[in-house]
């Protein structure tokens, strides 16, 4: 109950989207939830603004507190990286999973004036641990996902398809506990990310066939291939992503974009020659996103 009515409160200080997130989140929160405090997440969302190192929040909790504390983190990011516009998951493959300790995905949100078109300039660094991940967004097209049991019945009920580089944030200090719980509570590192053109689905059985075999390759700024991955490393289906997140406690609204996980391990861009671009072989015309990077000026 005290969580709830912390919620309430927050309604009059934040975007409409946002607070529906916060709600959605805290509906499968129970009230015994033990979140971190509301200067811990303002002293965070700080630090995270200004690129600063920052300590790890939610250290000694379980999941349960971890999403309880990303919650109250989304109110006060949304009021510098926009109303939330959708979800994304992470630690989608075992080897990340076991690197943190984790037993299953973890879930966080994405914001509106994190996205960026393909072909972006974005100053280095973009934040404290800035990474570099090949994803890929699915975009709701209609709500009746919810029902979904199936890669293919998920597809009958997204609208399109996009090619995305996420550049995530890791955010925290030198020696701070990087745990499932902790990602979780600080949003699972949403930053920037770069959106590729629209690839509207029109025949549901042949896309989410081609979304399972195609060949996801991340290329960096000399064209050098860094990471490739097929499209079942993600939980053995793309698809499979909107699943795991409505079962975890999402509900979805036409509209919503999906960051469905990484395709291979994350990469900073100091590995990347100033640029990267991720290929999508198998997929309608073999589509690709890119960004090129530049030093803070």
């Amino acid at each position: 109950m005290r969580v709830l009515q912390e919620v309430k409160g927050m309604i009059h200080r934040t975007h409409g989207l946002a607070v529906l997130c916060v709600l959605a989140v805290l509906t499968a929160v129970p009230a015994m939830a033990d979140c971190a405090s509301e200067d811990e997440v303002n002293q965070f969302a700080a630090d995270y603004i200004a690129r600063k190192p920052a300590r790890a929040l939610g250290a000694d909790g379980d999941m349960v507190d971890a999403l309880c504390t990303q919650a109250r983190l989304v109110v006060v990011l949304s009021e510098h990286m926009g109303p939330v516009i959708g979800y994304k998951a992470g630690l989608t493959s075992a080897p990340a999973q076991e690197r943190f300790g984790a037993s299953e995905p973890v879930r966080g949100v994405l914001y509106r004036d994190m996205m960026l078109e393909s072909g972006a300039t974005v100053e280095v660094p973009w934040g404290t641990v800035p990474m570099v991940e090949a994803d890929l967004v699915l975009e709701i097209g209609d709500s009746a996902v919810n029902w979904a049991t199936s890669p293919q019945e998920v597809m009958e009920n997204i609208r399109s398809v996009r090619p995305f580089i996420e550049l995530p944030d890791l955010a925290l200090a030198s020696g701070e506990p990087m745990t499932a719980e902790t990602i979780t509570a600080m949003g699972v590192g949403a930053r920037r990310g770069v959106l590729g053109a629209e690839i509207p689905v029109e025949d549901v059985a042949a896309l989410t066939t081609a979304l399972a075999e195609m060949q996801v390759t991340l290329r960096d700024g000399a064209g050098e291939t860094v990471v490739s991955a097929p499209g079942t490393a993600v939980l053995g289906h793309p698809a499979e992503t909107v699943l795991w997140l409505h079962e975890a406690g999402v509900t979805f609204k036409a509209g919503d974009l999906v960051s469905v996980g990484s395709f291979g391990p994350l990469v900073p861009p100091s590995k990347l020659s100033g640029g990267a671009r991720v290929v999508y072989e198998g997929l309608p015309g073999d589509p690709e996103v890119s960004v090129l990077f530049a030093p803070t000026s």
